[in-house]
Parts: structure tokens; sequence; C-alpha cells
């Protein structure tokens, strides 16, 4: 693996490791879950920028794993 590509993650996830990042992601959650509700969606407008805000958050809440996952993949690819 290159070398600026691992220091990449170990700086990913030295920062996930932290209590601000989970305090981060408990707050992400929350409101994740406000947002997850569509009885206050009155137009289409309202729709997509709620979807929006949908894919954000959930790319917040999995970011640790999905980064975890590749750097696994990309170590695995170095031992073949």
């Amino acid at each position: 693996m290159d070398k600026e590509l691992k220091k990449y993650y170990e700086e990913r996830f030295s920062t996930m490791s932290t209590k601000g990042w989970d305090d981060f992601v408990e707050d992400a959650q929350q409101m994740y879950d406000t947002c997850n509700k569509v009885t206050s969606v009155d137009t289409h407008e309202t729709l997509l920028k709620r979807k929006g805000q949908l894919d954000i958050l959930s790319w917040i809440l999995t970011i640790k794993a999905v980064s975890e996952n590749a750097f696994e993949e990309l170590e695995l690819e170095e031992a073949v």
C-alpha cells in the first residue's frame, strides 16, 4: 500500500477513535432519525431536500465501517 494512502487511513482512524467523533456520530444519528420521516414533507422540493440530507447523514454514519473495510481490502490485496 502506498505510504500516503496508509497515512490517510491512519489519520482517519485516529480521528474516528476520539470522544468527539462519537459525539458527532451520535448527533448525526439523532438528526437522521428526525429527518427520516415523511409526514412533515409537503412539497416535492422538500422531499428532495430531505433525501439529500439523509444521503449525507447516512454517509457520515457509515464512513467508519466503509473506511475500515476498504483498508482491510487494501491490506489483503497487498498480502497477495
